[in-house]
């Protein structure tokens, strides 16, 4: 799904982000990402929608040609009975196009990539996560990412300052 993200709405419908894993980009160089729903159980969608998830830890893996998303922790819904719950911790089965599960297969194969989710949304309705085929980052790497981060933050933060006193000081 090329040119929408994530948060932004559009003609079809609107997406509501649940959660995001702001640590992924900053340990790893993200070379691709994928839209992926998951198959989940009626207690896990209710616990979702309260945002009641913990994406930081979470990784993906390839089992019998199908990609699994691991320790993603969806804490049981609040309302739900002991005997009706879910395993917070358990296995969660990705849904991907057969031929995308190939080339993800064949890169993390080839490269020795990881698949890491990005973020957790809902997409007309259906719980979808972003994920991001992605390369380790060294420590050195992660300054390096941190420093540019800092940079574009003080060149925005410096044009806003100089429109705001631009705009005051004319007159």
């Amino acid at each position: 799904m090329a040119g929408s993200k994530p948060g932004s709405s559009n003609e079809q419908g609107s997406t509501k982000v649940v959660a995001t894993n702001r640590r992924a980009r900053r340990d790893y160089e993200i070379l691709d990402e994928y839209e992926a729903g998951l198959v989940l159980v009626g207690s896990e969608v209710k616990s979702l929608r309260e945002s009641n998830v913990t994406l930081a830890e979470s990784y993906a893996r390839m089992a019998d040609g199908e990609l699994w998303l691991q320790s993603l922790h969806i804490a049981p819904y609040s309302h739900a009975g002991g005997a009706s719950g879910h395993d917070p911790d358990r296995p969660k089965k990705l849904l991907l196009h057969r031929g995308e599960l190939n080339r993800i297969k064949a890169r993390l194969e080839q490269d020795r990539l990881t698949v890491v989710p990005l973020s957790l949304y809902f997409k007309q309705g259906r719980a979808k996560v972003l994920l991001g085929l992605a390369r380790g980052r060294r420590r050195a790497d992660k300054r390096q990412a941190i420093a540019e981060q800092d940079a574009r933050r003080e060149a925005r933060n410096e044009m806003g300052r100089t429109a705001k006193s631009g705009g005051s000081l004319s007159g």
